[in-house]
């Protein structure tokens, strides 16, 4: 069954990480009835939805697919590039135990899920602010003997892959070419972004539904034309936080 894990919204939102966005006040009771609406969606596509409680100590917890890569056989819990995020590892590793072998990446590695697109059995991760190349090394000695090939990316402009590029149904990808080399992803179909929405590429592909946050219409729109069902999430808020539809969940069949 497909299953989602997510993580209740921390009360000290407004003190995360940003590296690309001017800090705004985050309204984080409207965040947290966000993220419910998010939840209550994924049930609604059929995932069965585990919530694990919300750490106040920890402002981007809710951010759960930072720490972990997830593919059939493994999940693999990362060494994120941001130190204060390091303590939300060993609770999403809890979380998942039940449900795959537990592989780490260890020091000097650095490696964040926001980086790593998966398509198929192709793993494009980007070499981030947050990802350096140890991560990629660790994550590739982990996956390629599973048979997965893990690509790096060079990107720019951006706080992770998932910022530049997602994966959508059909072998396409949703990309910005302004903010990564789509060059690298030889094979596949590249959907553009719409112009004035650069930002938009983080979209989440759950079969043939694609959510993706209320504020970029005109991708939605392109989307919809390639006969996607489209729904748009009003994530205002936690866009704030240099968030997307991607990382608050961690989607995997159980």
């Amino acid at each position: 069954m497909l299953t989602a894990i997510t993580r209740a919204v921390s009360p000290s939102l407004n003190r995360c990480e940003l590296t690309f966005l001017d800090r705004q006040e985050i309204d984080v009771a409207r965040a947290i009835a966000q993220h419910r609406c998010y939840r209550d969606c994924l049930v609604e596509l059929g995932l069965a939805v585990l919530t694990l409680p919300a750490e106040p100590a920890l402002p981007d917890s809710v951010f759960v697919e930072d720490p972990a890569v997830v593919v059939d056989e493994v999940a693999v819990i990362l060494r994120m590039g941001a130190e204060s995020r390091r303590p939300e590892s060993e609770s999403l590793a809890r979380a998942l135990a039940p449900y795959r072998p537990l592989r780490r990446l260890r020091e000097p590695a650095t490696l964040e899920g926001g980086d790593v697109v998966r398509v198929d059995r192709r793993i494009f991760v980007g070499l981030s602010g947050r990802t350096n190349q140890a991560g990629i090394e660790q994550l590739s000695a982990e996956l390629e003997p599973l048979g997965y090939t893990v690509s790096a990316v060079e990107m720019r402009g951006c706080l992770h892959l998932k910022s530049a590029c997602c994966g959508l149904p059909g072998g396409r990808l949703l990309a910005n070419p302004e903010w990564v080399d789509t060059a690298a992803f030889a094979g596949l179909d590249i959907v553009s972004v719409a112009p004035d929405e650069p930002a938009a590429a983080d979209v989440l592909a759950i079969g043939d539904t694609v959510l993706i946050p209320a504020a970029f219409p005109a991708t939605a729109a392109r989307l919809a034309g390639l006969g996607l069902q489209v729904i748009p999430l009003d994530v205002s808020e936690l866009l704030k936080a240099e968030a997307g539809v991607t990382c608050m969940s961690v989607v995997f069949t159980a």
